[in-house]
């Protein structure tokens, strides 16, 4: 086949995949639009509990009211989807990859994507009760707690990307030690330097109380830890394959 012929089949190819994750993302979306606001009730819910009675959040904007559900039901939908998106990419992907690098990314790409949700999770469960909280509880006397609902979603969004991301720290780990590009001794050295880094992020990511802070911090390290575990296990079956039978 010549090249330029190999190009328009590659396009042709992640025209079909590309398309397909287009309309499944619109299809689940359109089937959560109906129940947008009860989706962003849910989303409200942490900070609704902490709020006294009768504690209502607020619309700034005419059109915020339909536009942040709209954009709580995409979320969703997203989310819902993201297998199958990813199950489209790795269909673009896999013909091109070697047979022991497709054993590598295929176990990876699940686990980045679970433990991305379980980040979510644990912000929404663990995480916003604690932080909402103490917000309410500083509110100064006859002050009102009133946030805004577009606000409100930026401020959950931005929490939910801080602890997914903190939740790929194994996968990183691996990688980078599959990739030759540290060691696991070296991991183990700096572990005091990753520590302070954790705490560190901690502060940065979460509201100015201390409980939040360790909430961040301590599974940021933990995840570490476990992400050399992983490591070294998958080093010892590389170790035993390269072995004579």
């Amino acid at each position: 086949m010549a090249p330029s012929e190999s190009l328009i089949a590659h396009l042709i190819e992640l025209r079909k995949r590309l398309l397909n994750a287009v309309v499944a993302l619109l299809l689940v979306f359109a089937c959560l639009f109906p129940w947008a606001s009860d989706l962003y009730a849910l989303l409200a819910q942490p900070l609704l509990a902490k709020l006294p009675q009768g504690g209502q959040m607020i619309a700034t904007d005419v059109t915020t009211p339909f536009f942040v559900p709209l954009k709580v039901a995409m979320m969703a939908a997203f989310l819902i989807t993201l297998p199958y998106i990813l199950y489209q990419i790795w269909r673009f992907i896999a013909p091109g990859l070697y047979a022991h690098e497709k054993r590598l990314v295929a176990p990876l790409v699940i686990a980045s994507t679970l433990l991305f949700f379980s980040g979510m999770a644990f912000a929404y469960f663990a995480v916003f009760p604690v932080v909402f909280g103490f917000i309410t509880a500083a509110a100064p006397q006859g002050v009102a707690v009133m946030t805004d609902i577009d606000k409100y979603l930026g401020f959950v969004l931005g929490m939910f990307l801080a602890f997914g991301v903190t939740f790929q720290v194994p996968v990183a780990v691996v990688v980078l030690v599959r990739m030759g590009v540290v060691s696991v001794e070296k991991l183990r050295e700096i572990r005091s330097y990753v520590i302070v880094g954790a705490f560190i992020i901690g502060a940065i990511f979460t509201p100015p109380d201390v409980v939040s802070q360790f909430m961040l911090a301590i599974p940021l390290w933990l995840l570490y830890e476990a992400g050399i575990v992983v490591a070294v296990w998958m080093g010892k079956g590389k170790t035993k394959e390269a072995e004579p039978r």
